[in-house]
């Protein structure tokens, strides 16, 4: 990507950087056909929002406390602040306004983005989690609430979103130590596994990185177990369907990375494997959704 689209947007004094990612590069569909046709362009508007905030978060050419300034500036817009130098917290206060969706996921995310902006290291797991619980769960909860559906699915939508989350982490530890000297990587599963954080600039991971990287998928599929029960607590067919895709997905590319090594090359999913999830998906939407 360019340093002109990583340095600023073509309005006068705009905040947003954008780095040209788009929805169709995630790992996890975003606002599929499966979503309700009427609620995909506030689910897109969610995520050109959260791309936002996460581009000015990732930007290298940017010091920390003008990130987290041009974070905050996203959030006075969003509460209403005049001005048009935050596109996208202009079209999510929108959105939020025609769906009478609370803006408190839009604020976590924001959150999360500052924690990014200043924090390089995680203690522990709790320490990690406490982070995709702003960084993850306000997506699968913004979500739910769009759909409105019941708060009871909050607990295994946050899962579902935090164990993405740490899949993503591990797809893209080399790339975030390399490239920001970010590590998610819990500091004490790193010491007692043996493995140092100077060795996420290798070629490949150590016998030290590789039993971290176990432990943190043996932990993040014991989340992706309890979101194995968001498709059955969301009553949206294809809410529901979507999830289960997801959940699916979450499944493989946990096997993908038990097999693959993420400083050699991107551990990703394959056409196969979206297939295979959307399949699974559609059947698991059909059966938990029957009567009786």
């Amino acid at each position: 990507m360019t340093s002109q689209l990583r340095t600023g947007g073509p309005a006068t004094g705009a905040i947003e950087t954008p780095s040209g990612k788009a929805a169709s590069g995630e790992n996890f569909p975003v606002g599929s056909w499966l979503i309700r046709k009427d609620l995909r362009r506030h689910v897109h508007t969610f995520y050109l929002f959260a791309r936002a905030a996460d581009d000015i978060a990732d930007n290298p050419a940017l010091a920390a406390a003008e990130k987290v300034r041009r974070l905050d500036r996203m959030g006075e817009i969003l509460d209403g602040a005049s001005g048009d130098d935050a596109p996208s917290a202009v079209a999510m206060r929108a959105s939020l306004a025609e769906t009478g969706v609370t803006a408190q996921h839009c604020h976590d995310v924001l959150r999360a983005f500052r924690l990014d902006a200043t924090k390089l290291r995680y203690r522990d797991w709790d320490d990690l989690m406490e982070y995709c619980r702003y960084s993850a769960s306000p997506v699968g909860r913004q979500l739910l609430d769009l759909h409105g559906e019941d708060r009871a699915a909050f607990a295994p939508s946050d899962a579902l979103c935090s164990a993405l989350q740490v899949l993503n982490h591990l797809q893209d530890c080399a790339d975030d130590y390399r490239q920001l000297d970010r590590v998610y990587l819990p500091c004490d599963i790193l010491e007692s596994c043996g493995a140092t954080i100077e060795q996420l600039s290798g070629p490949r991971l150590t016998p030290g990185l590789r039993r971290a990287i176990e432990q943190l998928l043996d932990r993040t599929a014991a989340l992706i177990v309890t979101a194995q029960a968001l498709p059955g607590a969301v009553a949206s067919f294809g809410l529901r369907c979507e999830s289960a895709v997801i959940v699916a997905l979450a499944g493989r590319l946990t096997l993908l990375l038990r097999r693959g090594d993420p400083l050699a090359g991107r551990v990703k999913l394959a056409k196969g494997d979206f297939a295979a999830a959307l399949l699974a998906g559609l059947w698991r939407g059909i059966v938990v959704g029957r009567p009786g």
